[in-house]
């Protein structure tokens, strides 16, 4: 009797040793983890964080500004306040967003399509009003804003992205 106790309490360890390791094998075969320092994960300074940041920061940045295009292809993040002189046309890259906030502006476009106001929902043609506190989004180059022909005053506007002043 005793030694069916062993025997069977010796099956029993072995089939749960066994059942033991089918189970892990999975766990152990789908773990991808990375070791740290390694090729795939390596471990870098803070010195060389900051710097690489500081590179990206240096030339990531690109604002508009008032005598040309403002930097290539880059396009900023920062919103910038741009008072548009009398007379003058803010011309918008493709995918610069801009708010009229203080003046009457006219909707710019060199062919038959016009800028798209988001806030309204609408497509604004050639020599439409732009509604001010409006997020105007100008899908191609080619488009701007001007003031209107009886506005005596710069307009102010909100822009991000990249334009010229012509």
């Amino acid at each position: 009797m005793k030694v069916l106790k062993v025997t069977s309490a010796a099956v029993l360890i072995a089939a749960g040793v066994g059942v033991g390791m089918i189970m892990a094998k999975p766990l152990v075969a789908n773990s991808n983890a990375i070791t740290p320092g390694t090729i795939e994960d390596p471990v870098v300074t803070k010195s060389y964080v900051d710097e690489q940041i500081a590179k990206l920061a240096a030339g990531g940045s690109s604002g508009g500004n008032q005598g040309g295009s403002n930097g290539g292809s880059a396009v900023s993040d920062a919103i910038e306040i741009v008072e548009l002189p009398v007379g003058k046309t803010l011309m918008a890259d493709a995918g610069t967003e801009a708010v009229v906030r203080v003046g009457k502006a006219i909707a710019f476009s060199s062919d038959t399509n016009g800028i798209s106001d988001l806030t309204g929902g609408v497509d604004i043609k050639k020599g439409k009003e732009v509604p001010t506190n409006h997020l105007i989004w100008f899908p191609r180059e080619g488009r701007g804003i001007q003031g209107a022909a009886d506005e005596k005053r710069p307009l102010t506007i909100m822009v991000k992205g990249s334009y010229t002043i012509k």
